[in-house]
């Protein structure tokens, strides 16, 4: 069985803390995730001082603050990452981040990550998706914001760049935090299985787990969700976030999701070979049979339990004489 990759997404909820980035790399570890994942920058590499706030960061930060100051406050240096990949490697959890910026991703090829990571507003950044696809690892794109020609696009300058097509996953992603559930989606996540025959995830922003669980039923190879140590916090992605409690028990759905969906192959199972005789039929004597007689329509039934001849047998029965008496429900024998 495939194990779902669940990603612990810490983003910028360590508000610039290593402290509280370990605590994190923590969380993720003791709820189950195969992934904690972070994003790294330097933010004038990648801010302008004239970007302006989302809403929903706005509501959760200084509004007098511009987007480039709250990066920089919400940073952690490289030095920082180079820790944090080494106390990951202790706890034995992987490690993963998001590159913002080339100098970023110029940085974090020395960490040697099993993925790239690609934030759904770098889909139409086509610097940034050639020196990704250059690298030629793994690579996982989300698209929120996008619309199927940019994925395209984007699938295709990853390929040209040296990145295998088979080595892509694609993670359906709506850009709000938290998302509305009428704008999750998860058919656009088939749609793009089906048109690109891709990889395919979901990157979830909405508040609870239960789009990640219905993503996963439908497919989804990742799940990514935000933690952290405390919604209340301050910090734009807090309250779209969740807390241990809620990834264990999202770990946990996610892998009885996984057993539920089983195999495709439809088989006898273990637990329940052992009622098969009990619940299936035979064919037995509607009425008592002389020795002699024939069998026929009248004089037979089909009735539990399913240790004598199968029903699917009937008509073969039908006109043979019977070797013995038979009494009513008794399992005809020839």
């Amino acid at each position: 069985m495939n194990k779902t990759i669940i990603i612990a997404e810490v983003g910028p909820n360590h508000n610039g803390k290593l402290k509280l980035a370990y605590k994190l790399v923590d969380v993720a570890k003791r709820a189950g995730a195969d992934f904690v994942k972070f994003q790294t920058s330097i933010p004038e590499d990648h801010i302008s001082i004239h970007a302006k706030k989302a809403i929903y960061q706005m509501k959760s930060t200084n509004k007098k603050k511009s987007q480039l100051s709250m990066a920089n406050k919400m940073t952690l240096s490289f030095k920082d990452f180079e820790k944090l990949k080494s106390y990951c490697n202790k706890k034995k959890i992987k490690f993963l981040s998001t590159p913002f910026g080339f100098k970023a991703i110029n940085f974090l090829k020395k960490l040697n990550m099993e993925y790239y990571k690609i934030p759904s507003g770098e889909i139409n950044n086509l610097l940034y998706l050639e020196k990704i696809g250059k690298i030629k690892k793994k690579v996982i794109l989300s698209t929120g914001m996008s619309n199927m020609k940019e994925i395209a696009q984007a699938i295709k300058i990853l390929v040209s760049s040296g990145t295998k097509k088979n080595n892509i996953t694609v993670l359906q992603c709506n850009t709000e935090y938290p998302t509305p559930l009428e704008d999750v989606n998860i058919k656009a996540m088939l749609e793009i299985k089906k048109k690109f025959r891709i990889n395919v995830g979901y990157s979830d922003h909405t508040l609870g787990i239960n789009a990640s669980i219905v993503a996963v039923a439908n497919g989804a190879k990742i799940i990514e969700k935000h933690i952290t140590l405390n919604k209340k916090m301050s910090g734009p992605d807090h309250k779209a976030s969740i807390t241990e409690k809620e990834l264990k028990n999202l770990v946990s759905s996610i892998r009885k999701t996984e057993i539920i969906l089983g195999q495709k192959e439809k088989k006898l199972s273990k637990s329940e070979k052992k009622n098969i005789m009990i619940a299936r039929n035979s064919i037995v004597a509607n009425i008592d049979i002389k020795k002699g007689d024939k069998f026929t329509k009248k004089n037979l039934t089909i009735k539990r339990p399913g240790y004598g001849i199968s029903p699917m047998n009937f008509y073969k029965v039908l006109g043979k004489k019977a070797t013995r008496n038979f009494k009513k429900d008794e399992l005809i024998k020839i």
